[in-house]
């Protein structure tokens, strides 16, 4: 499929949903040298989840946001993500300033457990950031540290919105799962946590915390494609959950870093079934209500 082709069918659904367009809640734009080296980590990814990763939209940022225009994607996120300490300042500095040269782009940044998170954390909240991104299987740290305890209380104060990739796919560790959320939310119950990849494979648990917490969202990436299928469905026993929770799913993508193009999971979402109401909240209102978009 070329870019146009691609581009006239994103359109195409957006469009039959009379939506003005997307809100993509799980695009990531890093600076050069941090992209490079994720793609280099997906490009060994064979190894590590035992299928080959291959990145399909490796463009430059400027043809990438250009592409994500063309689709028709009004707002979206860079969603940087912090894998050591003294690395979130840098990533929070570069992602302030793509939002300002680029309207459509969400400032987002992002956080890790060190001494300094409160303080920078704070400080971004105050200035008007709109969402956080943290990744505890690359950074390796559960979400309850005592770190971030002062950090979780300026964020459930500002009602910030919170992606966070905690479910064990494509390959989990020490640190994933729905635990360290679940402890999480029964000491900070307001927080806006949005649960990528829908939390799959522990996709059960993590809709258990939806039911039972409303900051809790769940977003779209990848989790309903026959890409994560081959090893961890998700589980049809669970969408009529999900027509229950329509406000609490939002629509996410993880563009660039996508082995198939950009339409084919919106088919995959259409075929779900779950009515055109349901594909309309989660592919723009949701969003657009967690973030004062109009």
């Amino acid at each position: 499929m070329t870019d146009a082709a691609e581009a006239a069918a994103v359109r195409a659904f957006w469009q039959r949903l009379d939506l003005p367009g997307l809100i993509d809640l799980h695009v990531h734009f890093l600076p050069p040298p941090i992209e490079r080296a994720v793609w280099r980590e997906f490009d060994d990814a064979g190894d590590k989840i035992g299928r080959p990763w291959p990145i399909r939209y490796r463009q430059s940022a400027d043809e990438r946001v250009a592409l994500l225009r063309d689709f028709g994607v009004r707002r979206f996120t860079t969603l940087p993500y912090a894998h050591k300490p003294g690395v979130a300042s840098y990533l929070n500095e570069w992602s302030r300033a793509f939002a300002a040269e680029v309207p459509e782009a969400l400032w987002s940044a992002t956080c890790y457990p060190e001494p300094e998170a409160p303080a920078y954390v704070a400080s971004l909240v105050a200035d008007g950031v709109q969402v956080f991104k943290v990744h505890l299987q690359v950074g390796e740290f559960h979400l309850d540290d005592p770190l971030l305890d002062p950090v979780w209380g300026v964020l459930e104060d500002a009602g910030t919105p919170v992606v966070v990739h905690a479910g064990s796919g494509p390959v989990g560790n020490a640190f994933t799962g729905p635990g360290s959320m679940a402890r999480l939310l029964a000491r900070f119950p307001r927080l806006v946590l949005v649960v990528a990849h829908m939390g799959s494979p522990e996709a059960r648990e993590f809709v258990d915390l939806a039911e039972q917490y409303d900051g809790v969202h769940l977003d779209t990436s990848m989790a309903f494609t026959e890409f994560f299928a081959e090893t961890d469905a998700y589980p049809r026993e669970l969408l009529p959950r999900l027509v229950d929770l329509q406000d609490r799913v939002v629509y996410g993508s993880d563009f660039p870093t996508l082995p198939f193009a950009y339409a084919e999971q919106l088919g995959w979402l259409a075929d779900l079934g779950l009515g055109d109401d349901w594909l309309r909240a989660v592919c723009w209102g949701n969003a657009a209500r967690l973030l004062g978009i109009s």
